[in-house]
């Protein structure tokens, strides 16, 4: 670990109170498009922009005015109005980024750098390094915990969850889990962290006050072999109650029910389902779908698809402007 700004400051800004009109569009990240798809609330395609190079994970400020693009071939994070989608400013040197959080500060970012095997925390205002900390090689999610004390990082290589204190300002666990962990969901109370272990197939929970593995949730649809089962992204309902799990090249997103850590149903989608996007309400789930271009709507009432949306070329993430 290597801090390069001393003592991490604990940032408060002072939120506009004008904020940012919803719109209810869906920004999609095309990874090899290097573009983004807007959808109307409706799912119509509204317009493509061409960003950067290898857009990947997504995140709103913590107003919402803006929403920052990780630009792994780049080097960057590109930081766009939600309002307009114009390019506001960039965070440059950013080495490799694919995925990252925002701190309850709305002030650090923090991003995994694929390449470098490092998290590092920017200031989004002044574009600052502010600390870098080693992880295992290929680290992908990140989670901030609600107190913005602790991060969790996946190393995908090292089938590692690292746990950062920024209080601390070091790595104070390394919790081994499955094979290739990717992404992570928080329960409401903040007790236990979910991770998608891509080439177990399964789910690992971890206790987040003792940072213990206390169970798992295996994923099986019919017709498919436990090697073709690769879950990504997660997504968990406000209430705690459910979660949704898309399944990667088993073609499915999974239903959990979350207090008995069961699955509930499978939903096919599209080929290599990757990114998910809640809507506010929980009634619509979005599928970018990597394999087939496009994007499956979920009516998370009746669990059925409701449209496929073709988008740009191998869609990796979404984001829905409805907050």
């Amino acid at each position: 670990m290597k801090c390069l700004a001393g003592t991490l400051l604990v940032a408060t800004i002072l939120l506009s109170p004008l904020l940012a009109a919803k719109t209810g569009d869906v920004i999609v990240a095309n990874e090899r498009g290097n573009s983004l798809t807007i959808l109307s609330p409706d799912t119509e395609v509204i317009e493509e922009i061409p960003v950067c190079a290898r857009p990947r994970g997504m995140h709103f400020s913590a107003d919402r005015s803006e929403f920052f693009v990780a630009c792994a071939d780049d080097d960057m994070i590109a930081i766009y109005s939600t309002e307009s989608r114009r390019l506001l400013r960039r965070i440059r040197g950013v080495s490799a980024p694919e995925t990252f959080d925002l701190h309850p500060d709305g002030r650090r970012l923090i991003v995994s750098n694929e390449e470098d095997a490092l998290a590092t925390v920017y200031d989004i205002q002044t574009g600052e390094l502010l600390a870098e900390y080693e992880t295992g090689e290929e680290p992908e999610g990140v989670q901030v915990t609600p107190d913005g004390r602790l991060v969790f990082v996946a190393s995908e290589a090292a089938n590692l969850v690292h746990v950062i204190d920024l209080e601390a300002d070091e790595v104070i666990a390394d919790i081994l889990v499955d094979t290739r962990p990717r992404r992570f969901a928080l329960t409401p109370d903040g007790k236990e962290l979910w991770v998608s272990a891509e080439l177990a197939g399964m789910v690992n929970i971890i206790d987040v006050d003792t940072l213990k593995l206390v169970a798992d949730i295996l994923f099986l649809p019919t017709g498919f072999r436990p090697d073709q089962v690769t879950p990504v992204d997660l997504r968990m309902t406000a209430d705690g109650s459910r979660a949704y799990a898309a399944l990667g090249r088993a073609n499915h997103v999974a239903v959990i029910d979350v207090p008995n850590r069961e699955v509930i149903e499978y939903v096919l989608v599209g080929n290599r389902a990757w990114g998910l996007g809640l809507t506010a309400d929980e009634k619509t789930l979005y599928v970018a779908n990597g394999l087939s271009d496009d994007v499956t709507v979920i009516d998370t009432d009746t669990l059925k698809p409701l449209k496929t949306v073709p988008v740009g070329r191998v869609p990796y993430g979404v984001l829905i402007d409805d907050q």
